[in-house]
């Protein structure tokens, strides 16, 4: 394996000798696919796409008398790959971002805009497959580079991510692209096949005044940088590793059982015949036999004494459904995932549903100290200082906190009560059209009872005005 590049070999590169600088990054990218930390992040991506490496790979033997093995190229070797993996990853990033973050003011939302909650997921799930990923603050928006396409280059004295190469390549015989990204600017790089390398675009600031014309074109007039680093790391947990690390084996596992299983029903379920008395047929008198019964589903049996038998096999299957349930019991609990078979079992109370929760919210927990820490360094690049909170995505008991709220209501604002109701039945969104609809509606009613001979009070009043009178 090839030894980690780090921020200072990058510091040794003589600034402004771009061949030096193009060999750097070429050696960075084959040193980055070479660590055990891109492998393993290339193998939990794999799983995540329901590629599943182990049982992808997995070829069925035999074996020779003289022990030599030889693929088996007869018997059934379905491949059943199971999404554990892309689920449970799904699962923890919308439990936690689902309904997107929330700001305590309105300037950070806005200049964050529309697409921030978007990408910050996409970051969060790269993180959580490969370990770690990293936002790119590109001027207005967030851009998401995962470990398969981005080197970064760590500070030996401090730790910091102080630089980095992006990397892409659509199909090995089109050109590879580079971008090398430092604290004062970025400069892309391409290597053509049969080319030599050669800078696309020379270095320039992260931030740049651009005027364009009709005439003129465009023409860069001024630009600066941003006050650290654009590109900040978001860490998957505090073991800094990926979510498959520790788990993988019990997919595999599962998913050779389950492959397994259903090799010996295909293998096995067909009819087989055991002959007696015809010791005298070949392997193509056997054929022919078999032909025949395929065709018109029976045959004669010539020699005297000479029977045909059929059978089948019945599968021993209590045993390995036994271990795929405890499989799928012990992947839950070592994902600390929620099994959604615990609640959808019978009529949960809100108790019960907040206890199958208690595993996924701890393992949010401490995910979310990881996205907190990756906003505040992102927050330090746009420039604003609002504080981000998270509404935890969760099934309800709908009718219990129903039943709940309205005994409540009278101690609540009317408001109030009217938002929460429509967010358990699902129409939050709706929640200011409604209470528009009920304030015009109250209008109405109380607009049409001030008249006193309508609604009786006039008649009342004036008869104990009369009385005081008299």
């Amino acid at each position: 394996m090839l030894q980690m590049l780090t921020y200072q070999d990058l510091l040794d590169v003589e600034e402004g000798n771009e061949k030096k600088r193009m060999d750097f990054v070429l050696n960075a990218i084959h040193t980055h696919k070479s660590s055990d930390q891109y492998k393993i992040a290339k193998i939990a991506d794999d799983y995540n796409r329901e590629q599943n490496t182990t049982i992808m790979q997995y070829q069925k033997l035999l074996y020779t008398v003289s022990g030599e093995a030889v693929q088996d190229m007869v018997s059934a070797n379905h491949k059943l790959c199971s999404n554990f993996f892309n689920r449970f990853i799904t699962q923890e990033v919308q439990h936690l971002l689902g309904n997107g973050v929330s700001w305590d003011d309105g300037k950070t939302e806005l200049i964050f805009g529309d697409d921030f909650d978007n990408a910050l997921q996409k970051i969060a799930e790269s993180a959580l497959v490969g370990g770690v990923a990293f936002g790119f603050w590109n001027m207005d928006h967030l851009n998401c580079f995962s470990l398969l396409d981005f080197i970064p280059l760590w500070d030996e004295e401090d730790g910091a991510l102080k630089a980095g190469v992006r990397f892409w390549q659509i199909d090995p015989l089109k050109p590879l692209r580079a971008t090398l990204y430092e604290m004062d600017g970025y400069t892309d790089y391409i290597w053509k096949g049969g080319e030599e390398p050669a800078v696309l675009h020379p270095k320039r600031q992260y931030k740049i005044l651009v005027s364009s014309s009709p005439v003129d074109g465009s023409e860069i007039l001024d630009g600066e940088n941003y006050p650290g680093f654009p590109i900040v790391p978001l860490w998957a947990n505090k073991r800094h590793q990926s979510e498959l690390v520790g788990r993988r084996e019990q997919i595999d596992c599962y998913d050779l059982i389950k492959s397994g299983f259903a090799n010996d029903l295909d293998d096995c379920s067909q009819i087989y015949w055991i002959l007696q008395n015809a010791g005298g047929m070949d392997e193509v008198d056997l054929a022919t036999f078999l032909n025949q019964i395929r065709r018109v589903h029976a045959a004669v049996v010539e020699d005297n004494g000479a029977r045909a038998e059929s059978h089948t096999v019945d599968i021993p299957y209590n045993a390995r459904e036994t271990i795929l349930s405890r499989l799928r019991d012990d992947l839950h609990e070592d994902f600390m995932a929620l099994d959604i078979k615990s609640i959808i079992g019978g009529a949960s109370t809100a108790t019960q549903i907040r206890a199958s929760y208690e595993l996924l919210t701890e393992k949010c927990d401490g995910f979310e100290y990881c996205i907190l820490e990756f906003l505040s360094g992102i927050k330090m690049l746009a420039g604003v200082e609002g504080i981000p909170s998270f509404t935890r995505s969760m099934i309800v008991n709908v009718n219990e906190n129903i039943q709940t709220l309205v005994a409540a209501a009278q101690y609540l604002p009317e408001d109030y009560v009217t938002t929460k109701i429509l967010e358990y039945l699902g129409d939050g969104d709706k929640a200011d059209e409604v209470l528009k609809q009920k304030d015009e509606e109250d209008m109405e009613r109380f607009g049409n009872g001030s008249s006193e001979e309508e609604n009786g009070y006039g008649a009342e009043t004036a008869g104990t005005e009369t009385d005081s009178g008299v």
